[in-house]
């Protein structure tokens, strides 16, 4: 038996709404107000080279291979990570740390002049630990510090959509 065209319209707008009720929704591309980025960033960081795959993937904005081709630069000055102990249990064993991840950059037109400030994105994330979960902990910290890293990329690329490019 072969379903009828209004079957699979209704399969169809019930799979749509399914798909929106649980907080789906197509990556659309960034609103950056530059055409070409030029990103300064340590070859360590972790920051700036997500930053650079985010951009190229979902933005209309090119890298620019040297500041002088680009209408906008932006300058990652410092990337940290920080862990805490935040509590001890009984036995003088940790069990909670304080994880903290924190990004300062700024960005600069092609005559030096600030169209976004030095500014900080500082983030934080508890971490409950246990010795019996040691590797699994381990993993669960490395998916936390990403996840602050892909927030705090979220945050520059918002303070960058409110730039304005000096005529």
């Amino acid at each position: 038996m072969k379903p009828t065209s209004g079957v699979r319209l209704l399969a169809l707008v019930a799979l749509a709404a399914l798909a929106g009720g649980c907080g789906f929704k197509p990556v659309a591309p960034l609103n950056v107000p530059f055409h070409n980025l030029y990103v300064v960033a340590p070859d360590y960081s972790s920051f700036g080279a997500q930053f650079k795959r985010y951009v190229e993937s979902y933005s209309k904005t090119r890298l620019a291979s040297s500041p002088e081709a680009a209408q906008a630069v932006l300058e990652i000055l410092s990337e940290t990570r920080e862990k805490q102990i935040l509590s001890l249990s009984t036995a003088g064993r940790v069990s909670e740390f304080l994880l903290r991840y924190q990004v300062t950059f700024r960005v600069r037109d092609k005559s030096s002049r600030d169209l976004v400030p030095a500014s900080t994105i500082a983030l934080e994330r508890d971490l409950t630990y246990s010795d019996e979960a040691t590797l699994g902990k381990e993993n669960e910290e490395v998916f936390l510090y990403d996840d602050m890293r892909n927030e705090a990329i979220q945050q520059v690329l918002g303070r960058l959509s409110a730039a304005q490019i000096p005529a």
